[in-house]
């Protein structure tokens, strides 16, 4: 298998889950076919629903469309805080006309991201600020960028008064930040990182997040889970990372497909399914 080929199709999981975020668009999707042959992917492997997310607004537009043209797709809108540099009102006009939409379950990713410089920070946290009251107004559930800038984050969330529902994408703190996150009932979503040999905060983060407290995803086309790291990335392989975490907190396969779903049912106010 070359690194320019997708890693096989697991085994079906025993019990169905939800790909909390990815980037159809990224994966090469463009039609509503497209979208359904990687959804009809996923679900041979036991991934039944998926977030398709956006980080600009030519994202967003098709995001919102996409969830439109299969059942199994939901989405989330934002301007990702890398991108906010020009951040005017008609960019806000158009990201809160996209998330009042029914099939739009998120507002994000939004958030702050001090990693790379093409954004100021001062910038970011403006529209951060705006974002989480956007989220607010509309009843929908906040979906967190978070990189290198775990205290301002947290921070804002506390000055601005968090949603109802906060999730916490591709969590990148240590068990520290994981249990000062949980306790204030954010959600963690642990990507394939997690899988990662070098990953061991991850991992213990993982343990302490209890049911109803931690998603699993793919940030798809990125993060591949091991042992396929560097390779493309499809929702499909939300499996492998549900069956490493089983193996991490010591938990049945089935266990952790369960709380991942339920969880993300009820963070993104899902219909219920089993």
């Amino acid at each position: 298998m070359s690194n320019k080929e997708l890693p096989p199709v697991p085994e079906r999981l025993p019990a169905p889950v939800v790909d909390s975020h990815t980037h159809m668009d990224a994966c090469g999707a463009v039609t509503a076919e497209d979208v359904r042959a990687m959804v009809d992917r996923a679900e041979a492997a036991g991934v039944t629903r998926v977030v398709t997310v956006a980080d600009d607004l030519a994202a967003a537009r098709w995001a919102a469309e996409a969830s439109t043209w299969d059942e199994r797709v939901f989405a989330a809108v934002a301007v990702h805080p890398t991108r906010t540099k020009d951040f005017g009102e008609a960019e806000r006009s158009e990201v809160e006309r996209l998330a009042g939409q029914t099939r739009v379950v998120a507002v994000g990713e939004t958030g702050l991201d001090y990693y790379w410089d093409y954004s100021p920070h001062d910038a970011q946290q403006e529209a951060f600020r705006w974002h989480i009251d956007l989220a607010k107004r509309l009843g929908k559930t906040l979906m967190i960028h978070d990189r290198d800038a775990h205290e301002d984050v947290l921070r804002i969330l506390a000055e601005e008064g968090a949603p109802e529902r906060v999730v916490f994408h591709c969590f990148s703190g240590d068990a520290d930040f994981a249990r000062r996150c949980l306790d204030a009932g954010h959600v963690l979503s642990f990507a394939g990182t997690v899988t990662f040999r070098n990953a061991r905060d991850l991992r213990e983060a993982a343990v302490l997040a209890p049911a109803g407290q931690y998603l699993v995803e793919t940030d798809a086309p990125f993060l591949t889970p091991h042992p396929f790291r560097g390779r493309p990335n499809e929702p499909y392989c939300t499996a492998y990372t549900v069956r490493h975490l089983a193996e991490v907190r010591g938990e049945s396969v089935e266990t952790v497909a369960d709380a991942v779903r339920q969880a993300a049912e009820h963070v993104f106010q899902l219909p219920s399914v089993t």
